[in-house]
């Protein structure tokens, strides 16, 4: 099955209100080409440089292919410091901010340039504890906080289930993180844009749908195997 063709199956099962990240870490930029071509414009990366080359790439397309901002890039993977300003001037969103440390960074790199920055916090969720994320007490004392960050916009929560066969582990843990959300829209209402929730990769992305995703992180199912 080729790129848009596994495209067009997986929007003909997504809520018209779910929006498809289609992540192409790990593939070429011919990749994105193609994926585009069947009509996906959202696209997230989760490496710094990685995610810039493809940005520039990207960009360079001629005009009349690819209009100027209509490309929407996602940033979904652990970013470091010293790589924000590989990120932070062409992401519409940095999915995974999971550290009291990157929020303080990104707050400043916003101050400094003029910019609100979206973001999701990233709970962690899974069972794994290599997995990086805030627990949920985190999350509230930075809400509780949330006017100190007048350079960044919470959009929401992404979280990543545990790796695991079990559907009722992964269940769980989707729950778990749409309840949480909920609490807090209910909590902090003057949030008004804490309205996401990104949940779901190719392997559980319905199962997230059950549990209120507002956006799915679709990778292999899209691209195929990765190409490291």
């Amino acid at each position: 099955m080729m790129i848009e063709e596994r495209i067009i199956a997986i929007r003909q099962e997504l809520p018209p209100d779910v929006k498809l990240v289609a992540v192409s870490k790990f593939h070429p930029v011919e990749a994105i080409r193609e994926a585009y071509a069947a009509g996906q414009r959202v696209f997230g990366e989760n490496r710094p440089q990685e995610f810039f080359r493809k940005v520039q790439e990207v960009a360079a397309w001629k005009v009349h292919e690819v209009p100027r901002n209509e490309v929407e890039w996602h940033f979904i993977g652990h970013l470091q410091t010293n790589k924000l300003k590989l990120v932070l001037p062409y992401a519409q969103l940095v999915q995974s901010v999971d550290s009291q440390h990157l929020l303080d960074a990104i707050q400043d790199w916003g101050k400094a340039n003029g910019r609100v920055v979206n973001v999701l916090l990233e709970l962690h969720i899974g069972a794994e504890q290599t997995k990086t994320g805030f627990k949920e007490e985190e999350v509230l004392d930075i809400l509780f906080r949330a006017d100190k960050y007048k350079n960044v916009r919470f959009c929401g929560l992404m979280g990543m289930a545990t790796h695991t066969d079990s559907e009722a582990d992964i269940r769980a843990d989707f729950a778990r993180i749409a309840d949480f959300r909920a609490y807090l829209q209910d909590l902090f209402p003057e949030l008004t844009d804490f309205r996401e929730l990104s949940i779901g990769m190719s392997g559980d992305w319905r199962i997230a749908l059950d549990y209120g995703a507002t956006i799915v992180r679709i990778g292999t199912a899209i691209f195929g195997e990765r190409q490291y």
